[in-house]
């Protein structure tokens, strides 16, 4: 990089901190920290939410899937816009009238007894530790693996023996840790704003540059033809020729992998009602319809706009750099190939920027469920505001040296990936059904969670009972998950009428899973489950047609663009046709 370019990064990573510092005055206490006072408007908190998912490893993680698989594979993480369609349609209200702190502190206004606070403290271990950890480490990765790519450092020992790029990971960590810690919350989703913009930005830039370097959308395409891989540009794993369906192996998705993808991954896995940082932004709303704003809005950025840039330059590298090794880094080494000084210094930036947004929520939401759901709940119960604001502080430094030293286990950022979704599958119907059918109980989800990840962890890492096929590895988990909570929940009482009674007072559910609990304690649900329902389906149509037809447009696939476009338009036009609002909120 040039000096400008240095220049250009120094003084991103000054204007964050002093943001950062800067709405450190907003803090007077735990809410404020972790839930912004709930005061956050759709827009910024949606703009956080892509933000946060946009990070450093998210393009570097779609090169390699596209270099080693073709387009189809990105549904590996495509098929989650069902979850979260379902977050915003279904559950973003249902999460905001909860009015809790954070998704282990639900467990506690849905459940009672002592199993309820287990499955909180047990939840809250699990997600801040092992599984939130293994993400940071996932974004500390990236940026080691484009900070390498870039000839920034190189990996061997430097300053007391220790190598070069772990001096970098501390020095960027302490840049990070420096405003999360002292702004919370309300400087995450502020820089969040900023990092989404500067992210799509470079994104663009490389987009353009790639495209132009192939000889334009047409010459790209005619040189991707001639490679006779024609999972390359087919936006599903199949083939339709001399009238049957003939399946794209060059794609590395098997039949049962795709059903897996498409049928079960988003509903089985922990985040099929939202996800714990999602959950975070939605509970820090300022009341349901800017919690419905925050998914749409992340949707649209999550799926529509950003998932093409990246598609483009990842299909242009495989025609300008045929010999590339780790497709992972072709994102990185295109940057570096096509773009001029200040150009490259903005995609750096652009970079950097994508990995602090994610880093810098994982540890906020982690530390929120260390300090409400661990230490207020179990150790210091009447600890005052300005304790409870002190260990989330401490606890934010602690997870964050943790995500470093993660970072340096593994080498391959899709290989982390697939370990993260299969020890978090399993419990998400659980997850689903607690809000729609009084009988689950909290034994049924703390079954469903431990078995899924012991599973999950097992049938990904143990030789002796690993399972290749991710499809078949996905349908051990969630059916060993499935009889287990089963199991567990008719062998254990229901909640108490007490608790359900709080709980449907305080959300109003939907559905019939409710209807005698309901006329019992005479509450109304706000929206009709028939409704909420139909809304999924015209808003899973609105999402895939957009994508595919945006897809089919820029890849000159007339069909499919026209196709997209028609579903599209008509899950819109029914979508307007449905009641807004059924029901009242209180009798």
């Amino acid at each position: 990089m040039a000096p400008i370019d240095w220049a250009l990064l120094g003084g991103y990573l000054v204007l964050t901190l002093v943001l950062g510092l800067w709405l450190a005055r907003r803090n007077s206490g735990e809410e404020d920290y972790f839930v912004a006072g709930r005061r956050l408007s759709g827009w910024l908190a949606g703009a956080s939410m892509a933000a946060t998912t946009f990070s450093i490893d998210t393009p570097l993680y779609v090169a390699g899937l596209i270099g080693s698989r073709g387009l189809a594979g990105n549904w590996e993480w495509w098929s989650f816009g069902l979850a979260h369609v379902a977050m915003a349609v279904v559950f973003a209200p249902l999460w905001r009238r909860s009015g809790v702190l954070t998704d282990a502190a639900f467990t506690e206004l849905r459940y009672g007894g002592p199993a309820a606070a287990w499955l909180r403290g047990i939840k809250a271990f699990l997600l801040a530790l092992p599984v939130n950890c293994i993400g940071i480490g996932y974004a500390f990765l990236a940026l080691r693996k484009v900070v390498e790519a870039l000839g920034i450092v190189s990996g061997s020992p430097a300053a007391f023996g220790v190598p070069d790029t772990l001096w970098l990971l501390a020095v960027v960590a302490l840049m990070v840790l420096a405003y999360t810690v002292a702004g919370g919350l309300w400087a995450v989703v502020v820089t969040d704003l900023v990092q989404l913009i500067l992210a799509l930005l470079g994104a663009l830039a490389v987009a353009v540059a790639a495209l132009h370097a192939a000889g334009g959308m047409g010459g790209l395409l005619e040189q991707l033809e001639g490679m006779n891989r024609p999972e390359l540009l087919s936006l599903v794993p199949w083939t339709i020729e001399d009238g049957g369906v003939h399946w794209l192996e060059g794609a590395g998705i098997s039949v049962p992998m795709f059903l897996a993808y498409i049928a079960v991954q988003w509903w089985s896995f922990r985040r099929s009602d939202g996800g714990g940082e999602f959950i975070q932004r939605m509970l820090a709303t300022r009341d349901e319809q800017q919690a419905r704003l925050a998914g749409w809005v992340f949707l649209v950025v999550n799926y529509l706009v950003r998932s093409w840039l990246w598609v483009v330059v990842a299909l242009a590298a495989l025609v300008l750099l045929p010999d590339q090794g780790d497709w992972e880094l072709s994102y990185p080494a295109l940057a570096v190939q096509l773009l001029p000084p200040v150009a490259l210094g903005l995609v750096v930036v652009s970079l950097v920027a994508a990995f602090m947004s994610t880093v810098s929520t994982s540890v906020n939401w982690g530390a929120s469920y260390l300090t409400h759901d661990l230490y207020q709940r179990f150790i210091r119960p009447n600890a005052g505001s300005g304790e409870l604001l002190l260990v989330g502080q401490l606890t934010t430094v602690l997870l964050l040296g943790l995500g470093v030293v993660t970072a340096l286990i593994s080498d391959s950022i899709g290989t982390v990936f697939r370990l993260v979704i299969a020890i978090g599958s399993g419990p998400g119907v659980v997850l689903v059904l607690r809000w729609f059918w009084w009988r689950v109980n909290a034994a049924a989800e703390l079954a469903a969670m431990l078995c899924g990840f012991i599973v999950g962890l097992l049938t990904t890492v143990l030789p002796l009972v690993r399972i290749e096929d991710y499809g078949l590895r996905l349908a051990v988990i969630t059916g060993v998950s499935a009889v287990v909570w089963l199991s567990a929940m008719l062998l254990s009482p229901p909640e108490s009428e007490a608790v359900l009674e709080t709980f449907i007072r305080q959300v109003q559910p939907p559905g019939p899973g409710w209807a005698r609990l309901r006329q019992r304690f005479q509450v109304e649900p706000q929206e009709r489950l028939s409704t909420l329902l139909a809304r999924f389906v015209c808003s899973c149509g609105m999402l895939f047609g957009g994508l595919i037809g945006i897809g089919g447009f820029l890849l000159h696939q007339q069909f499919s663009g026209w196709g997209g476009l028609v579903v599209f338009v008509g899950s819109w036009l029914l979508m307007r046709r449905l009641p807004q609002q059924n029901g009242a909120r209180m009798v």
